[in-house]
């Protein structure tokens, strides 16, 4: 009977953990999604695609590399995580920010995001 209880306690105990894991997730992804459509109105796109699976990968890539057809390489393996890091990247010097603000877009995207959609950088175009 006590292995009963003990289950019991292990699936409750993870449950919980899983619902807060989820709930943290889905902050975060909104934050993300407001972050972007900031980053896309100020660069002159429609808001809305933040929110629109591959169209923000296409107005992404236009942002950072000019040209939003670039993103199709993100489907092929190997090469499409690489291409999303640059795209991460060059976000950065296309508001007119530093190296170091790029690293930061990579490593710690939704502080960086919120900081780049709500703080003072202007677009200046794809470097």
């Amino acid at each position: 009977m006590e292995s009963y209880a003990y289950d019991t306690a292990v699936t409750a105990a993870m449950t919980g953990f899983l619902a807060i894991y989820y709930l943290v997730m889905l902050a975060l992804l909104v934050v993300i999604i407001i972050a972007q459509w900031k980053i896309f109105v100020k660069a002159g796109l429609p808001g809305w695609a933040s929110i629109v699976p591959f169209y923000n990968m296409y107005c992404l890539f236009d942002i950072t590399w000019g040209n939003g057809w670039l993103f199709l390489l993100t489907f092929i393996p190997c090469v499409g995580f690489v291409f999303n890091l640059i795209a991460i990247y060059k976000l950065a010097p296309a508001f007119g920010k530093s190296g170091g603000f790029g690293v930061g877009l990579i490593f710690l995207s939704p502080i960086f995001l919120m900081i780049l959609g709500f703080g003072s950088a202007e677009y200046i175009g794809p470097q």
